[in-house]
């Protein structure tokens, strides 16, 4: 067990909260608790601060998910052939992330945000009402590919799952930007899972830590999923812009320092 003053424990128990809060509404939850978490454990190995926020993080995100499921019904096949190879390609790129140097992917990560901002930004009708495109087994086919790539993508680095989640079920297969976050949800679930079972394995999570940082990231996104079950699309289409653009400047920042 890592000792923590009170201070610290405070600070990362609202941190978690507000991550969970902002999470549950258009994802980017990571944006503020990772680095509360290595701010708050800078004697931990980054491997484990990632496993930790993880831990963390799935509570939320099940609860949100939970809320959304009551409210919003997407297709179930679709949301299977999303989150079952959303958590084998978590696992996989959670078992290459102590490996693989991370900071090579910034500038193309930094590249695919400003895309997706720029993208929302010129198209204010994205996702504001749903007209699903293609027939039932592309869209399957579409998810797969998808769910395995993001899924790899969040368990070997991160920032920016959501917005990537978010953008490929709005304009690629139709939906609204609501339905698309309840989506988005149960999928970040399986990459979650996905990820701590490797990070687990391998005991690079601070189990405590993590299930007291996971209590506040329900609080929160069980508020936040309220918020915008009533917004609606409209609501969390201007979260994920918010959310978006803070990702550009902290990955950009990142990405400059690096050089």
């Amino acid at each position: 067990m890592v000792d923590i003053t009170i201070s610290t424990g405070v600070f990362l128990l609202a941190s978690a909260f507000f991550a969970g809060f902002v999470d549950s509404i258009a994802g980017g939850g990571g944006l503020i608790q990772l680095p509360a978490l290595l701010i708050g454990l800078p004697k931990s190995e980054t491997v484990t601060v990632l496993g930790t926020n993880k831990f963390a993080a799935v509570f939320g995100t099940t609860a949100a998910a939970g809320l959304y499921r009551r409210q919003i019904k997407p297709e179930p096949k679709v949301l299977i052939a999303m989150a079952l190879p959303a958590f084998i390609g978590s696992a996989l790129g959670a078992t290459l992330a102590s490996r693989i140097p991370t900071s090579s992917m910034r500038p193309l990560v930094l590249t695919l945000l400003v895309i997706v901002a720029i993208y929302t930004w010129l198209k204010p009708e994205l996702g504001k009402f749903e007209l699903l495109r293609h027939h039932l087994k592309r869209r399957i086919q579409i998810a797969v590919i998808a769910g395995a790539v993001i899924g790899f993508y969040d368990g070997i680095f991160g920032p920016g799952t959501g917005s990537f989640l978010m953008l490929v079920l709005v304009a690629s297969f139709g939906y609204a930007f609501i339905t698309a976050s309840a989506i988005a949800k149960v999928v970040n679930v399986s990459t979650n899972l996905g990820a701590i079972l490797i990070f687990g394995i391998h005991g690079a999570v601070l189990w405590q830590i993590g299930l007291a940082l996971g209590v506040a990231n329900v609080t929160g996104a069980v508020i936040g999923s309220r918020l915008a079950i009533r917004g609606g699309s409209t609501l969390v289409r201007k979260v994920f812009l918010i959310v978006t653009v803070a990702l550009i400047i902290k990955v950009g920042i990142d990405t400059f320092q690096s050089f």
